[in-house]
Protein backbone atom coordinates (compact mmCIF):
# COMPACT_ATOMS: atom_id res chain seq x y z
CA UNK A 1 0.00 0.00 0.00
CA UNK A 2 1.50 2.94 -1.28
CA UNK A 3 0.80 6.42 1.23
CA UNK A 4 1.30 9.15 -0.46
CA UNK A 5 2.02 13.17 1.68
CA UNK A 6 1.88 16.52 0.19
CA UNK A 7 3.24 19.46 1.47
CA UNK A 8 4.84 23.11 0.26
CA UNK A 9 1.03 24.53 -0.60
CA UNK A 10 0.10 27.90 0.51
CA UNK A 11 -0.68 31.83 -0.48
CA UNK A 12 1.08 33.08 -2.87
CA UNK A 13 0.69 36.32 -4.96
CA UNK A 14 0.42 35.78 -8.64
CA UNK A 15 3.12 35.50 -10.62
CA UNK A 16 4.84 34.27 -7.82
CA UNK A 17 5.91 30.68 -7.43
CA UNK A 18 5.49 27.42 -5.54
CA UNK A 19 7.28 23.62 -5.45
CA UNK A 20 4.73 21.00 -4.23
CA UNK A 21 6.50 17.70 -2.71
CA UNK A 22 5.03 14.60 -2.43
CA UNK A 23 6.47 12.15 -0.01
CA UNK A 24 6.08 8.74 -0.85
CA UNK A 25 6.06 5.23 1.69
CA UNK A 26 5.13 1.90 0.77
CA UNK A 27 6.51 2.06 -2.94
CA UNK A 28 8.82 3.66 -4.60
CA UNK A 29 7.69 6.60 -7.06
CA UNK A 30 9.92 5.07 -9.79
CA UNK A 31 7.83 2.12 -10.48
CA UNK A 32 4.66 3.68 -10.41
CA UNK A 33 3.17 6.08 -12.89
CA UNK A 34 3.08 9.64 -10.66
CA UNK A 35 0.19 12.55 -11.04
CA UNK A 36 -0.65 16.03 -9.40
CA UNK A 37 -4.29 16.52 -10.05
CA UNK A 38 -6.47 19.97 -8.54
CA UNK A 39 -9.77 20.61 -7.29
CA UNK A 40 -11.20 24.41 -7.15
CA UNK A 41 -13.71 25.26 -5.27
CA UNK A 42 -17.51 23.97 -7.14
CA UNK A 43 -14.91 22.66 -10.08
CA UNK A 44 -14.41 19.14 -10.72
CA UNK A 45 -11.10 17.42 -10.50
CA UNK A 46 -8.70 17.42 -13.07
CA UNK A 47 -5.32 16.55 -14.56
CA UNK A 48 -1.95 19.28 -14.31
CA UNK A 49 0.46 16.96 -14.99
CA UNK A 50 1.78 13.33 -15.18
CA UNK A 51 4.58 11.27 -15.57
CA UNK A 52 5.09 7.58 -16.58
CA UNK A 53 7.09 5.56 -14.35
CA UNK A 54 10.83 5.78 -14.56
CA UNK A 55 11.08 2.42 -16.67
CA UNK A 56 8.38 3.44 -18.94
CA UNK A 57 9.73 5.83 -21.90
CA UNK A 58 12.28 7.61 -19.43
CA UNK A 59 9.47 9.19 -17.68
CA UNK A 60 7.50 10.79 -20.18
CA UNK A 61 5.37 13.65 -19.06
CA UNK A 62 1.61 15.44 -19.62
CA UNK A 63 0.51 18.91 -18.86
CA UNK A 64 -2.57 19.92 -19.07
CA UNK A 65 -3.17 22.98 -21.56
CA UNK A 66 -3.57 25.57 -18.66
CA UNK A 67 -0.46 24.66 -17.05
CA UNK A 68 2.03 24.56 -20.00
CA UNK A 69 5.24 25.78 -20.01
CA UNK A 70 4.34 27.18 -16.38
CA UNK A 71 4.78 23.98 -14.16
CA UNK A 72 7.36 21.23 -14.04
CA UNK A 73 6.51 17.69 -12.88
CA UNK A 74 9.68 15.88 -11.69
CA UNK A 75 10.55 12.80 -9.87
CA UNK A 76 13.82 12.54 -7.36
CA UNK A 77 14.29 8.77 -6.99
CA UNK A 78 16.86 9.06 -4.26
CA UNK A 79 14.60 10.85 -1.59
CA UNK A 80 11.50 8.86 -3.15
CA UNK A 81 9.45 12.17 -3.97
CA UNK A 82 7.37 13.59 -6.84
CA UNK A 83 7.28 17.41 -6.92
CA UNK A 84 5.48 19.92 -9.04
CA UNK A 85 7.17 23.22 -9.80
CA UNK A 86 4.97 25.84 -10.42
CA UNK A 87 5.65 29.34 -11.70
CA UNK A 88 4.28 32.53 -12.64
CA UNK A 89 0.81 31.67 -10.71
CA UNK A 90 -2.60 32.89 -11.86
CA UNK A 91 -5.91 33.24 -9.25
CA UNK A 92 -6.68 30.53 -11.85
CA UNK A 93 -4.34 28.19 -10.10
CA UNK A 94 -5.97 27.96 -6.84
CA UNK A 95 -7.16 24.54 -5.44
CA UNK A 96 -6.92 21.77 -3.72
CA UNK A 97 -3.49 19.88 -5.26
CA UNK A 98 -3.20 15.97 -4.86
CA UNK A 99 -0.51 13.50 -5.51
CA UNK A 100 -1.84 10.53 -6.83
CA UNK A 101 0.66 7.23 -7.73
CA UNK A 102 -1.19 4.23 -10.66
CA UNK A 103 0.37 0.41 -10.71
CA UNK A 104 -0.72 1.07 -14.56
CA UNK A 105 3.28 2.02 -15.26
CA UNK A 106 2.48 3.92 -18.79
CA UNK A 107 -0.16 5.95 -17.40
CA UNK A 108 -0.56 9.14 -17.97
CA UNK A 109 -3.61 10.78 -16.52
CA UNK A 110 -7.10 9.51 -17.82
CA UNK A 111 -10.53 9.38 -16.94
CA UNK A 112 -10.11 6.40 -14.39
CA UNK A 113 -9.06 7.95 -10.95
CA UNK A 114 -5.61 6.38 -9.88
CA UNK A 115 -4.61 3.54 -7.91
CA UNK A 116 -3.78 5.37 -4.66
CA UNK A 117 -4.02 9.16 -3.70
CA UNK A 118 -2.62 12.19 -1.00
CA UNK A 119 -4.75 14.21 1.42
CA UNK A 120 -3.88 17.28 -0.53
CA UNK A 121 -2.42 20.67 -0.26
CA UNK A 122 -4.08 24.05 -0.57
CA UNK A 123 -2.57 26.34 -3.04
CA UNK A 124 -4.17 29.90 -3.50
CA UNK A 125 -3.00 32.66 -5.92
CA UNK A 126 -4.12 35.99 -4.72
CA UNK A 127 -4.50 38.54 -7.30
Amino acid sequence: QVQLVESGGGLVQAGGSLRLSCAASGGTVSSYAMGWFRQAPGKEREIVAAMTASSWNNGRTYYGDSVKGRFTIFRDNAKNALYLQMNNLKPEDTAVYYCAADKARWRLGGTDPYDYWGQGTQVTVSS
